[in-house]
């Protein structure tokens, strides 16, 4: 019998048909003998293969992004897997982040400069997956000068000063949003003072402790308001921080009925000194707490800078040992041309007068940030006339903080 080559893969198709029905019928015993190799075989030993998880990861900011603005805070979040390294960077260096505990999201940890190219980098890794590394560029946008205030802050860095002595943070441009800018001023001493805030203009903001500071103290003042909103679309310009030393407790009491001012420091008295002070009613010096603003070894001192002219009218060349206690015009300086009069009259145009000798004795004892305690005439300091934060009390003073 022969067959052609057309019918073979028939006849072999309908054997495999009768084989498969044999194993599929019989005892009922569906296990396969032993090496029988059959269909069942072939497909159970195929295990299944676990799915693959393709990490991904986002940004806050959005591919591209153009006029970012420059008070958002950059974040980095991995919808699945894991982050394993996140930079942000541009050509002034990177910005600094923190990754969360989960690893899942990254933050920075300062705001964005105007005008600026930013890159960010980012590495995920999944489980199973490979590492798939990410970058997202975008640009914030422009501010003019006009768009930014710039703080300055006194006292100055590493200056020692008095025990009298506010922070004072001012801008240059006004701040209108003052809670938001607050939020970012701090003063930590060492050790620890309680204290508050307190805006005194739209470009000026005051800090105080309760009570004096302590003689000794060190204290930090942080201006972290860098593309911080300041209000009608103005920012912050700079972060700063200084750290300045507190001296001894200079305090002198001025008494301008005896016209006597007791020197003390921490606390002793170490010289009563005879003053002469504003003559009244016309020149009257002020009562209350004083703080010595600046210092000039010599100093002209003309009456028309301060509103005085006509038959009271003075210049005077080179008035020495002067301490600027107001900015209307008030000095403890040495008055050679009063001495008959100290301790027994008041005959000034409202400066506190001493002799030369006492003058140079207490201006080279003196910091900046001293306190000068005037009583005796009916005519107040008030807040901002000078560094007058301490005639208020510290509760009505706290009121003027942003976040009361």
């Amino acid at each position: 019998m022969s067959f052609t080559r057309a019918r073979v893969p028939m006849m072999l198709g309908t054997l495999l048909a009768v084989s498969l029905l044999a194993a599929g019928c019989g005892s009922g015993d569906s296990t396969p003998a032993a090496g029988g190799g059959g269909l069942k075989d072939v497909l159970s030993s195929k295990s299944p293969q676990p799915d693959v998880v393709q990490a991904a990861v986002h940004t806050n900011v959005g591919g591209g992004a153009r006029s970012v603005p420059v008070d958002r805070l950059v974040s980095v979040t991995a919808d699945s897997g894991t982050l394993t390294s996140v930079v942000v960077s541009s050509k002034s260096g990177s910005v600094p982040g923190k990754l969360s505990a989960d690893k899942k999201t990254w933050t920075a940890g300062t705001l964005l400069e105007p005008d600026t190219a930013y890159t960010v980098t980012t590495q995920v890794s999944a489980d199973g997956g490979p590492s798939v590394r990410k970058v997202t560029r975008f640009h914030t946008a422009a501010l003019s000068l006009d768009q930014q205030t710039y703080p300055s802050i006194a006292p100055l860095d590493g200056q020692t000063v008095g025990v009298g002595m506010p922070v004072i943070v001012r801008f240059d441009v006004p701040v209108t949003d003052q809670a938001s800018i607050e939020k970012h001023l701090h003063v930590v001493s060492q050790p620890a003072q309680k204290g508050s805030w307190h805006w005194l203009s739209n470009t000026e903001v005051h800090w105080r402790p309760a009570s004096y500071w302590k003689a000794g103290s060190t204290v930090t003042v942080n201006a972290d308001i860098n593309s911080v909103p300041a209000g009608n679309g103005i920012f912050g310009q700079l972060d700063r921080s200084i750290t300045f030393h507190v001296g001894a407790a200079h305090i002198y009491k001025v008494n301008m009925k005896t016209d006597q001012m007791q020197v003390f420091s921490n606390g002793t008295l170490l010289r009563t000194l005879p003053v002469t002070t504003g003559q009244q009613p016309a020149y009257t010096t002020r009562s209350g707490t004083k703080v010595i603003i600046e210092k000039f070894p010599s100093k002209d001192m003309n009456s028309e800078t301060v509103g005085i002219t006509g038959a009271d009218a003075y210049n005077i060349k080179g008035v020495q040992w002067a301490m600027r206690v107001t900015y209307s015009g008030e000095f403890v300086h040495a008055a050679p041309w009063s001495v008959a009069s100290q301790g027994h009259a008041n005959v000034s145009h409202g400066c506190t007068g001493l002799s030369t000798a006492n003058a140079d004795w207490l201006y080279h004892m003196t910091n900046v940030g001293d306190v000068v305690e005037y009583t005796g005439s009916n005519r107040p300091m008030d807040l901002t006339n000078g560094y007058g934060d301490w005639n208020e009390s510290f509760k009505t003073y706290a009121e003027g903080s942003a976040l009361r």
